[in-house]
This record gives structure tokens, C-alpha cells and sequence, in this order.
């Protein structure tokens, strides 16, 4: 699982049958401590209806598959999660 801040949209008026309705978001992975960019954006399929702005939590690889929006569909990153607060080393380092 990784923590990321949801930084844009993907917008596709053609795509493959079993990816009609999916919402698919750019994130941008982020540190724990200071929730700073830690890595390169990709695209997600939102699974829980997440917002620009937003931390959330992702998963990749064959556990992108295992929601019910994503079942069946070729899904390699997905929002599981919107984040509340994270507490890292005992202190909370964000809070929505």
C-alpha cells in the first residue's frame, strides 16, 4: 500500500467496454512525515470516490483487482482509501 495525494484527472471518451464508468484519477505518491511528493504520479482507478487534494490510499498489482469496482478489469493501481489523519512516530503528521 502506498500514501498519495490525488493531483488530477483522466478524462477517456474511448476506451475498453470493461473500463466504461471506471473514474480514473492521477496521484502522486507521498511521504509519510510531511505528505511532500516521494516518487512519479501515475493513474489509479478510484474506487471511493476521492477529490482532487485528497490522501488517499492505493495499492497496486494484483490487489488493484481485488475491489468490487475493480474485479474483471485491467486495474494495476486502485483507491482503497480516503485518509483522515496519519500519525507517524507517535505524532499526527496530517489531518484532513
Amino acid at each position: 500500500m502506498l500514501l498519495a495525494r490525488v493531483v488530477g484527472n483522466v478524462v477517456s471518451t474511448r476506451k475498453a467496454e470493461v473500463m466504461i464508468g471506471s473514474k480514473l484519477l492521477i496521484i502522486e505518491p507521498v511521504d509519510f512525515k510531511k505528505q511532500k511528493a516521494d516518487g512519479k504520479p501515475l493513474v489509479a482507478v478510484d474506487t471511493v470516490g476521492a477529490g482532487i487534494g485528497e490522501i488517499v490510499l492505493v495499492v497496486q498489482g494484483s490487489s488493484a483487482r481485488l475491489t468490487e469496482t475493480t474485479k474483471e478489469r485491467p486495474a494495476d493501481a486502485s483507491i482503497i482509501a480516503i485518509v483522515d489523519y496519519v500519525e507517524f512516530e507517535g505524532k499526527r503528521t496530517f489531518a484532513k
